[in-house]
């Protein structure tokens, strides 16, 4: 249950207080101490394995410290400016403001652009999951189904099944399973730091294109290294000749996942909901996640033995439809202030048939590259 909030609720605080050009960096952060936590929890476990009886009693024992750091930390921020002009509280948004802007930065364009959009969203009583329906709402809903949806659809489900056997055959040991998660998740860790470093240069869909396209190639590789054992060596085989190679790509579709798909997942379902349907949108977004991955988690094996290598070719042949759907129907929101995203989407070549520019959303309040 923790983390499910944190999930619906960490990205969306995190889009909704930071400058909209450092946005992306922002909520890629929250990839980054997830990548961070799970690389810290994997060395523990790692450590704690060889601590013979009570071992297993440190590695649970030692979740309480980040609790506590997550418990302290929601103590001392305050609610997003959104939230609090939801609420009628102005006063206090304007200094919720000004606390991550600094004491003596102008606030009050960025205020009113803001109490504009929180206004636009009181004027029909109806519930966000109820509005979020709407037609104008189309591209929000559809993004909101399908980027977790088709993060899932990547193949990183092949990643946190078959690494443990990879690493095995590599040489690891009894202890293979561990190691590899140990290596993995640094490597995911610091692809995601390559992120941070240039989703707010280059943007969101020149992440998501590249990550696609090195995805595809080593999932074809790591199905052709597989193909050509079959009827041969069989297990033998990998274990000599192949299991480095196999294991080199593994990492790199790891580090390309890290850079787009894995954190861009939460970066924009974070920042492209309007404000009256942003907690549905979200909710969406995280039910969906979740069980797409249970879905897959129970069926993957089963998908495994029946289609062996293969399976990597499936999930190759997704990761295309993926960034062919990133190519065609996301636009940019590199640096849009959240109140002006409508006009993203009534400038695109599809989604403008649906959504229609709130007044709000003037030109002078996006990035040249999409006015021009």
């Amino acid at each position: 249950m923790t983390i499910d909030n944190g999930m619906q609720a960490a990205p969306v605080y995190l889009a909704e207080t930071a400058p909209a050009k450092w946005r992306g960096a922002f909520t890629t952060g929250f990839q980054l101490f997830l990548g961070i936590g799970n690389l810290t929890a994997n060395l523990t476990n790692y450590g704690a394995a060889r601590i013979p009886r009570w071992g297993w009693r440190l590695s649970l024992g030692l979740a309480a410290a980040p609790a506590s750091v997550i418990l302290v930390g929601a103590l001392l921020i305050s609610d997003t400016p959104s939230s609090l002009l939801v609420r009628g509280r102005v006063e206090q948004a304007r200094a919720a403001l000004r606390r991550v802007r600094g004491a003596k930065a102008d606030v009050d364009a960025e205020l009113e652009g803001v109490a504009r959009a929180v206004e636009a969203a009181r004027a029909n009583e109806e519930g966000a999951y109820r509005r979020i329906l709407w037609r104008p709402h189309r591209p929000h809903l559809e993004m909101a189904v399908a980027v977790p949806l088709l993060q899932q659809l990547t193949g990183v489900i092949v990643i946190a099944f078959f690494s443990p056997v990879l690493f095995q055959t590599a040489g690891f040991g009894s202890n293979a399973s561990l190691m590899g998660a140990v290596i993995l998740g640094a490597v995911n860790l610091g692809s995601t730091l390559v992120s941070i470093a240039t989703v707010d240069r280059y943007g969101r869909r020149v992440l998501f294109l590249t990550g696609g396209l090195v995805m595809i190639a080593c999932q074809v590789a790591v199905a052709w290294i597989m193909g050509s054992l079959r009827g041969r060596d069989g297990e033998s085989a990998m274990a000599r000749r192949y299991s480095v190679a196999v294991l080199a790509l593994t990492c790199v579709f790891s580090a390309a996942f890290g850079w787009s798909w894995g954190p861009l997942t939460w970066v924009i379902p974070g920042e492209i909901f309007p404000v009256e349907i942003r907690s549905a949108g979200q909710g969406i977004s995280v039910a969906v996640n979740l069980g797409a991955t249970f879905v897959l988690t129970q069926t993957f094996l089963a998908m495994l033995c029946s289609f062996k290598y293969a399976t990597f070719l499936y999930y190759a042949a997704w990761v295309a439809v993926m960034t062919a759907f990133v190519w065609a129907f996301l636009p940019e929101t590199k640096g849009v202030p959240l109140e002006a995203m409508g006009a993203v989407w009534a400038r695109h070549w599809y989604w403008r048939r649906f959504v229609q520019p709130p007044p709000a959303a003037k030109d002078a309040m996006l990035p040249e590259v999409l006015v021009n």
